[in-house]
């Protein structure tokens, strides 16, 4: 796809502005544009920030759209799919991404619109009334999507309030034509599905549901240079099973509301890079930690911070030999040390998180403790090691002190793993927000 000059860039934008439903200021979002606060396409001092996304993975069978929107050699033929996600910043100009990183065929959109949901609600078909603006790709109503690439759109005047719900519309005439295509299955916000092209619809009623989402991988917003992004490179416990359906009450959900509950929080975004079941290490349910961390997190817009809480995957999958635990935790250490040294070359700080405990889990807990003394293994080492710009000692946050091995009755799920809305909390509130003030990089920043 060809670049935009900057002056096509304006023409576009002026000519969205001149479309833009008029919605009431009382709303505070999906407003068109006031650049009296929020930087304008002309601010020398501005740019892209990720404000969220969702980690791209190849869907799995039981993952796919509901029928009949799977088909044997196709999917979403002639569909409208809605979905919304949580943001974190906000701003005047929003930007999408569309994924196609694991499709089997391009991926052909048709039409694109966002708008703000009914009642600022998550998950939910409906769309406050007169809120609708239309989504363009270099002044085009559709783009293909060639296999293994995204899509970025046209910049759009479209008020974003900070810790809002955005509803995101796309219609595919064709579908795509491979049953390889890409989506985030733990998004725990239902997304919406109904045939026909229904995008400037205000309800589907009709429309059928499922809880994951396809396609869109992020979106940004045009922020001022004081603001940034601190990226989640994660699993489950980080992508939120135990959390609330629609809830948006994962651990980086909580920390971006503390965040915005402190003067100028709006410098930061918060944005989840986390995968149910992803290891450092080896290619799972996603490709691994190391793999991904090129488009994950450094391709990412605005990102200069990176929390990494990763690798209990990595142990529990692994034998339960002292041998096989023993060398897991001594190829999760240079992973770590890996990840920090790709990332500070790009100016990024880390934060190490610990692992934190999964004692009495079936799956993972074994009679004799191998994987428990590689998690402390790797812990001590996330803790002494000095290779992190800063340790968030979740581990010490959630374990039950009288069981250190395992977690606190009060925040388990019952899997003894996973945390519930609680626990993820517990998280949140285990980081010093202090990390997350304006500062400069030391000197030397980015040598090792």
């Amino acid at each position: 796809m060809n670049r935009r000059t900057p002056l096509l860039s304006l023409i576009t934008a002026g000519a969205l502005c001149a479309t833009l439903a008029v919605v009431s200021p009382a709303s505070g979002a999906g407003e068109p544009a006031d650049h009296g606060g929020a930087p304008g396409p002309r601010t020398r001092d501005a740019h892209w920030v990720s404000t969220w996304t969702s980690m791209p993975q190849l869907t799995e069978p039981s993952n796919m759209p509901p029928a009949p929107y799977t088909g044997d050699d196709s999917v979403l033929t002639d569909t409208t799919l809605r979905q919304t996600v949580h943001v974190t910043t906000g701003g005047d100009h929003i930007r999408l991404r569309f994924s196609n990183a694991f499709g089997g065929a391009v991926l052909p959109i048709t039409e694109v619109s966002v708008a703000l949901p009914l009642d600022g609600r998550a998950g939910t078909g409906a769309i406050r009334p007169g809120s609708a603006h239309r989504v363009t790709f270099r002044g085009s109503a559709s783009i293909d999507v060639p296999a293994g690439a995204q899509a970025v759109s046209d910049p759009l005047d479209f008020r974003l309030a900070p810790g809002s719900n955005l509803t995101a519309t796309v219609y595919l005439a064709t579908g795509q034509a491979s049953t390889a295509i890409t989506s985030h299955p733990g998004s725990r916000t239902t997304s919406y599905l109904l045939r026909g092209d229904h995008v400037r619809d205000e309800d589907l009623p009709a429309a059928a549901t499922t809880d994951h989402w396809y396609f869109l991988s992020g979106v940004e917003v045009w922020s001022r240079r004081s603001t940034s992004a601190t990226a989640v490179l994660g699993d489950s416990l980080s992508d939120g099973r135990g959390s609330t359906t629609n809830g948006n009450d994962r651990w980086p959900d909580a920390l971006q509301r503390r965040l915005a509950a402190r003067p100028g929080a709006a410098r930061t975004a918060v944005v989840n890079q986390a995968a149910g079941g992803n290891r450092l290490l080896a290619d799972g349910l996603g490709p691994n930690g190391l793999a991904r961390l090129d488009r994950d997190v450094l391709a990412q817009s605005g990102v200069d911070r990176l929390i990494v809480f990763e690798g209990v995957n990595d142990i529990g999958t692994a034998p339960a030999s002292p041998a096989a635990q023993k060398d897991t935790a001594e190829a999760v250490i240079p992973a770590y040390d890996q990840i920090v040294t790709r990332a500070h070359a790009a100016g990024i700080r880390v934060y190490g998180a610990t692992l934190t405990p999964f004692g009495g889990n079936t799956g993972y807990d074994d009679p004799e403790g191998h994987r428990e003394a590689a998690r402390q293994r790797v812990n001590d080492w996330i803790r002494t090691s000095g290779r992190f710009d800063a340790v968030l000692d979740f581990d010490r946050a959630v374990r039950d002190p009288r069981r250190p091995g395992a977690l606190r009755a009060a925040l388990d799920t019952g899997d003894h793993l996973h945390l519930n809305p609680a626990g993820y909390r517990a998280l949140a509130e285990a980081v010093p927000l202090r990390l997350f003030g304006p500062s400069t990089l030391p000197s030397g920043f980015g040598y090792n």
